[in-house]
């Protein structure tokens, strides 16, 4: 599986919102731009699919912003890597295969069930608690 910027972007911005949910105002995309690093008109095009996908709400006006409308715990991130299109670590080839691309192909499609597997094993509230523990875990000197 191919995890694109498009993905780790939305994922980012999921988390985001994600460790924010409880705070009344909702989240503006210029502070998750400013904080993650994200191009604002890229991630104008990230929430449209992730409001299509009927988890973000749209606030306008000049306190607007964007809320999540469900349970991080019910998002995994293969979810969020599907919504956003992610695409298989594979190279399919027609016709006949030699030993050598038969064994390559297996090994890409491996690769890709455990990629899978993994970000199917993780919820987007389980990212944020562990973000939120990193936090506090932190000192400054």
């Amino acid at each position: 599986m191919l995890i694109s910027a498009r993905v780790h972007y939305a994922c980012l911005a999921m988390l985001e919102l994600a460790a924010r949910q409880s705070e009344d105002s909702p989240v503006a995309l210029r502070e998750i731009s400013d904080r993650h690093g994200v191009p604002g008109p890229f991630l104008v095009q990230i929430f449209r699919s992730l409001r299509s996908a009927g988890w973000v709400q749209s606030v306008r006006g000049n306190q607007g912003g964007y809320r999540l409308l469900v349970d991080p715990d019910q998002i995994r991130l293969l979810d969020i890597a599907e919504v956003m299109g992610c695409q298989e670590a594979s190279h399919r080839k027609t016709g006949k295969l030699s030993p050598a691309e038969v064994m390559l192909q297996q090994l890409w499609d491996e690769a890709t069930d455990a990629s899978r597997a993994v970000l199917a094993n993780v919820r987007l509230s389980e990212l944020a608690q562990r973000c939120r523990g990193g936090e506090e875990s932190m000192f400054y000197i």
